[in-house]
């Protein structure tokens, strides 16, 4: 089959590899559908914690094409998506939910082989059927959007808090959505491209401020105690320590974002501990796939919209390789 392997930092090209037999308990499922992810890039550039080689690819819809031995509920052809996180399910973190954190914690297209690839296999556990109503390509945010779901857990906004986000790409878009939705008064949101903030507001922000125009729209005179919360979602650690002075009394700070591994930023631990602040992170799924498949299914969370551009396997190597179009929010592969 053919698929999409990373061999090093920047060296990707398209092999011929072995098809995923699926083991005792798995399925192998013929990939549909592949939206390509943040951390995608990260892996592409050595800046995250995969081994090389891999298959990247982690958010994704498709087919039950095979099944292996003891498998029962699922049969092939079956219209499917697929909890991309593998925990051990033993260790304290599993048995406390906070599966997340798991001591032998694995991701499909991020520590072992993905879904850029014509077929990928997964314990039949974390397969989840996708209504007839639902297409491939919004089924391929159910993973983004499980994303979503446990930053929202973590968050524990309350209603009418007062939100400023930075960041309007493709997870930022869900992101507004997902904090109209659970109950902010005013959400203010940053990013570079006017046509992303437009986008921004028709989704639920109630103000979209350009980059350039921060300092002066964001300025004391007008926020004179901050924000209750903020998050970023642009994983720019210079983007990250800008954000935390808007931070009010007892504010909560929110990393969904995610950053090169190494990254450092700079923090006041005075006002920390003098302003009461929280600072959450939010790290993947944690058990929240299918919250996040009942909230597309219902329509809550529109994504159709968010597809940018749908390129093919071939074409992926190039789009990894060179910076992206400011303006695109979510790229998927179509097989």
């Amino acid at each position: 089959m053919r698929a999409l392997v990373i061999e090093g930092p920047r060296k990707a090209s398209i092999q011929e590899v072995a098809y995923p037999e699926p083991a005792a308990g798995e399925v192998t499922i013929k990939v549909q559908r592949t939206g390509i992810c943040g951390t995608d890039f990260h892996i592409f550039e050595g800046e995250f914690i995969s081994p090389f080689p891999i298959i990247p690819g982690h958010e994704f819809s498709g087919t039950i094409h095979k099944i292996g031995e003891y498998v029962t509920g699922l049969q092939v052809g079956d219209r499917v998506s697929a909890d991309p996180s593998l925990f051990c399910g033993a260790c304290d973190f599993c048995l406390t939910h906070r599966g997340n954190q798991c001591v032998n914690w694995n991701a499909l297209g991020n520590t072992v082989n993905g879904s850029m690839a014509e077929y990928v296999s997964m314990p039949a556990k974390n397969v989840f059927k996708i209504p007839d109503t639902m297409s491939f390509a919004e089924a391929a945010f159910i993973e983004p959007i499980a994303c979503v779901v446990h930053a929202m857990n973590r968050l524990q906004l309350q209603v009418g808090n007062r939100v400023l986000l930075f960041g309007a790409g493709a997870m930022g878009q869900q992101l507004v959505q997902a904090i109209e939705k659970v109950g902010a008064s005013e959400l203010v949101v940053v990013d570079k491209d006017q046509d992303k903030l437009n986008a921004a507001i028709q989704f639920g922000a109630t103000k979209g401020i350009l980059v350039e125009n921060v300092e002066k729209e964001l300025s004391q005179a007008h926020y004179p105690y901050g924000f209750d919360i903020v998050v970023d979602a642009t994983g720019i650690p210079a983007v990250i320590e800008k954000a935390l002075d808007y931070m009010g009394p007892c504010a909560k700070y929110l990393q969904f974002g995610v950053t090169p591994e190494h990254s450092k930023i700079s923090i006041n631990p005075f006002k920390l501990y003098n302003k009461d602040w929280t600072l959450i992170g939010s790290m993947a799924i944690n058990h929240t796939f299918l919250p996040a498949l009942h909230w597309i299914k219902e329509g809550r969370i529109v994504t159709e919209p968010l597809i940018s551009k749908v390129i093919s396997l071939e074409e992926t190597v190039e789009f990894l390789a060179h910076p992206k179009d400011p303006s695109i929010l979510k790229v998927q592969i179509s097989f």
